[in-house]
């Protein structure tokens, strides 16, 4: 089971939501449909917002205010957020939260999926993010490096592996740069297949390139971009016959193997912090988390389908195998 760092549920639960009579607002900060943000995670988030006291439509309502894939349009709906007055904004993706911060000095923000937020220049550090703004960061080089080992570890001759990204568009430059170096240490000639999630069809045109280029497997990003997209990418591995790793999702959607925090976890824990500011704790009190230990599911059905045997030494290190 993964954990985050400073101790994952370790504070007593809260008594219930502030009994204020009040509503509290949540602006909702995402480049993606709303309707796709009800995964399992978000459901988890949900669960533990209840736990909490909260019930959304009773004393909780989350305001939406569209769709924005660029950083200008999330800007733009941020300063709408700041100009209702809402009580915190939620954010999934470092775009989402980059705009949230040009937005606002004030309002609480709660910042999800994003990669190294103190390196990144989200927060002053993780310790103390100072300002406005707190959440939970991935130590994305430490994923990088593990995932590819990973698949390296499952195909002993691998030398071909896509990348699929949202490169600089969704603020992932500088986890492009620690998967290719990781690629180049092990051997690997390393493709970055950079998509645009405005056009529904940039993902099938990524995995037709990658057919064209003759891939040999494919690592996921983990960025909130995608992460909607998780399921639909590891179906689409399935189906061009490609060996992938990324994000819990996409393993259940018929990807490989997944190796990672628990998302679910994750975002349970995102519901305390938003608690916690909601009870009147500043963010800038509130360490940033990170995840300290990852879990790795391999789907065996998967690895049948693609002809592949798993190497024992590797099942045995798996935390789950899909049968």
């Amino acid at each position: 089971m993964a954990a985050i760092a400073g101790s994952l549920f370790a504070a007593p639960p809260s008594a219930g939501a502030p009994q204020t009579g009040r509503v509290w607002r949540v602006g909702l900060l995402l480049p993606a449909p709303a309707g796709t943000v009800r995964t399992s995670a978000w459901q988890g988030f949900d669960q533990a917002l209840r736990e909490l006291g909260y019930v959304e439509g009773r004393n909780l309502t989350f305001e939406y205010g569209g769709i924005a894939a660029t950083g200008d349009e999330l800007l733009a709906l941020a300063r709408v957020f700041v100009r209702q007055d809402v009580d915190l904004i939620l954010t999934i993706g470092a775009l989402a939260a980059r705009a949230a911060k040009q937005a606002t000095s004030t309002t609480p923000i709660v910042m999800l999926s994003v990669f190294d937020a103190a390196e990144s220049g989200l927060v002053a550090s993780i310790a103390k993010p100072g300002g406005n703004i707190t959440g939970m960061s991935l130590p994305y080089r430490e994923l990088a490096a593990k995932r590819l080992e990973l698949l390296k570890a499952a195909m002993p001759r691998l030398t071909r592996i896509a990348f699929l990204t949202t490169g600089s568009r969704g603020g992932e430059a500088a986890a492009g740069r620690a998967m290719a170096a990781t690629a180049g240490s092990l051997g690997l000639k390393l493709t970055a297949y950079e998509i645009d999630l405005r056009s529904p069809r940039d993902v099938d045109r990524a995995f037709a390139q990658m057919k064209t280029a003759r891939a040999e497997a494919l690592a996921v990003s983990e960025a909130g971009e995608l992460s909607f997209e998780f399921r639909r990418i590891g179906q689409l591995a399935l189906i061009h016959r490609l060996p992938s790793i990324g994000a819990r999702p996409l393993v259940e959607g018929g990807g490989l193997m997944a190796y990672g925090a628990s998302l679910v976890d994750i975002y349970r824990h995102a519901a305390t912090l938003v608690d916690k500011i909601l009870r009147g704790a500043k963010p800038a009190d509130l360490p940033v988390e990170q995840p300290t230990k990852f879990e790795l599911v391999i789907n065996l059905k998967t690895a049948k389908a693609l002809g592949l045997t798993i190497p024992p030494s590797l099942l045995a290190r798996a935390d789950q195998v899909i049968e």
